[in-house]
């Protein structure tokens, strides 16, 4: 496990136990690491309170990635938490209208398709723009986000979050280019698929697992603890010149033609 003593990171998107954006959390934490978490909703702000502060959390704030003035008054206490400086920036943030994840891709109207881009892939632009200026006070950084190989590829029932991701992406790359004179990362985890509370909007989840379990090269599906690892090393020092990269966490399924 990477050393993460004295670094301070902002995990966005943690929902519950079960979400990716907790396990990654998890091995932040185990690796000495203090963090910040933002919640979206009163739904389940006691969750993700009282995860935080297992913990050991100094900051659980609140956070609508669709504004910009949120966006902004979230950096600015990660600021005031954190002494005007910020290590490493977790980006776990995606929806789409259920409803557009059973039907056809066609039929995606188009406010829905907008939402779905802007919570699931301008929200990282937005988060790293406002991580900037905090990751070169502390002499630089490392943004992770999480993407799915339906942003490469066109997987059923995965639709327009696929296109969201495919945006994701590419973001990752211009960020990566924009940030990286500032000695500032930014990689993606492409996880295959995890039971989470997202994964259960997504019409034939089950066939998604069982196809992975059947045709990757280790013929297994994965646990967010993989995930989690995979994030760890990615933020971590160890991978200080690895920036604009996907890394695949999958059992290989994304190097199967059929």
């Amino acid at each position: 496990m990477p050393d993460f003593s004295g670094k301070r990171g902002l995990v966005l998107g943690v929902a519950n136990r079960r979400s990716i954006a907790w396990a990654i959390a998890q091995k932040l934490a185990e690796g000495g690491a203090q963090l910040a978490f933002t919640y979206q909703g009163e739904r389940i702000e006691k969750t993700v309170r009282e995860l935080a502060d297992s913990v050991g959390s100094p900051l659980v704030t609140e956070c609508d990635v669709r504004a910009d003035d949120d966006i902004e008054r979230v950096f600015a206490e990660t600021a005031e938490t954190f002494g005007g400086e910020l290590d490493f920036l977790v980006h776990s943030v995606a929806f789409a209208d259920a409803r557009d994840l059973e039907g056809r891709f066609t039929d995606t109207p188009r406010d829905r398709f907008w939402l779905a881009l802007d919570v699931s892939a301008y929200s990282l632009v937005a988060s790293a723009r406002a991580a900037e200026p905090l990751m070169e006070a502390a002499g630089g950084g490392s943004i992770l986000t999480m993407t799915y190989l339906g942003g490469e590829r066109a997987v059923p029932h995965y639709n327009v979050m696929g296109v969201a991701k495919a945006t994701l992406d590419a973001s990752v790359r211009y960020l990566a280019w924009d940030l990286g004179q500032k000695d500032i990362r930014v990689n993606a985890v492409s996880a295959g698929p995890v039971r989470t509370l997202a994964a259960r909007s997504i019409a034939g989840f089950p066939t998604m697992e069982s196809i992975v379990e059947e045709r990757s090269p280790l013929r297994r599906n994965i646990e967010s603890d993989d995930v989690g690892l995979a994030a760890a090393f990615l933020l971590s020092d160890e991978a200080r010149n690895v920036t604009g990269t996907t890394l695949y966490v999958d059992s290989g399924y994304h190097a199967m033609g059929m």
